[in-house]
């Protein structure tokens, strides 16, 4: 049920962004998902791609530090309350989410989001257990 990320360490400059862009496109790899967060100085990018291991090999090719996350990807109702009730379970349960982003595709009607929690094996028995349509990491980057 987990899906592997990678993160990319990033200068905090002006066309650092479009060099990994440019890499993956070279190597024919397809990003899913992806988040920037940043500070003054650098900034981690987290990506979903269709080929974890082409991607981490160009990456680290080309000068890039690169790390590896394991997420989750969470079927979320496409209406309002419906992110609600996820991080309400999760509450209740005294799961702490560390971060999320939107995934680009939806799945039937749901919208999907990635997570990355404190506990991810309890998080991901506590969702499966209230119903909630937990993605497994070969459908995820085939999407």
């Amino acid at each position: 049920m987990r899906v592997e990320q990678i993160s990319v360490f990033l200068e905090n400059k002006a066309g650092r962004l479009a060099e990994v862009t440019r890499v993956l496109s070279e190597a024919g790899v397809n990003i899913r998902a992806l988040s920037l967060a940043d500070t003054s100085d650098f900034g981690i990018l987290r990506l979903i791609v269709n080929d974890n291991e082409k991607a981490k090999e160009a990456l680290k090719a080309n000068g890039f530090t690169v790390g590896k996350t394991d997420v989750v990807a969470v079927e979320v109702e496409d209406r309002p309350g419906g992110l609600h009730k996820i991080l309400d379970i999760l509450r209740r349960a005294g799961i702490n989410v560390e971060y999320m982003y939107a995934f680009v595709q939806q799945s039937g009607n749901n919208a999907v989001i990635i997570f990355r929690f404190d506990n991810l094996d309890e998080a991901v028995r506590v969702l499966t257990e209230n119903g909630v349509t937990v993605i497994n990491g070969s459908r995820v980057y085939s999407m």
